[in-house]
């Protein structure tokens, strides 16, 4: 069973999804990859105590992070994704709070050369945990603020938030 929260931030609505004890979804309201057909009254709160309380951690952790006191999370994920989405998704994880990385930079550490940033950048987009899988904290080759399913102006406010440097093209 899935159980839905959603949850106020300072950059709008979030839904929490949680499946087996483990968080499987952070979405800003509105971004693209939204998962389609949620009724999420009919989830919230209803599900086991596992889920609910993974939600619960997670919504306290968001809430310590948007006041500045949180820099890195601390609650169980369960990636659902392609074998190499999985593995992008993962080397997210690495880059510090307040750091940030080029498509091809983070194409590198995965042992890829610099032609498969595109690849490495489609699942970046597709990360289905932002915020918890920080995918704002990567940047383009010259440090452009590159779309961000959640809206650039989003990936700008959470840089700004954590102090990381970035380049004015957006």
């Amino acid at each position: 069973m899935t159980t839905y929260r959603i949850v106020e931030s300072p950059l709008g609505d979030v839904l929490l999804r949680a499946t087996d004890g483990a968080l499987t979804g952070l979405f800003f309201s509105g971004q693209k990859y939204f998962p389609p057909g949620i009724d999420t009254a009919a989830h919230a709160g209803n599900g086991p105590a596992a889920d609910t309380r993974v939600l619960a951690q997670t919504a306290e952790e968001l809430q310590a992070y948007f006041a500045g006191t949180l820099q890195a999370f601390s609650v169980p994920v369960q990636f659902t994704g392609s074998a190499f989405q999985r593995e992008v998704w993962q080397a997210l994880r690495a880059i510090a709070f307040g750091g940030t990385v080029s498509y091809g930079q983070l194409a590198a550490t995965l042992g890829l050369p610099p032609s498969h940033a595109r690849a490495v950048g489609g699942a970046v987009g597709r990360n289905p945990l932002s915020v918890i899988v920080p995918c704002h904290r990567v940047l383009g080759a010259s440090g452009a603020l590159t779309g961000y399913a959640g809206g650039v102006d989003r990936k700008r406010a959470l840089l700004g938030l954590e102090g990381a440097p970035f380049g004015l093209a957006s």
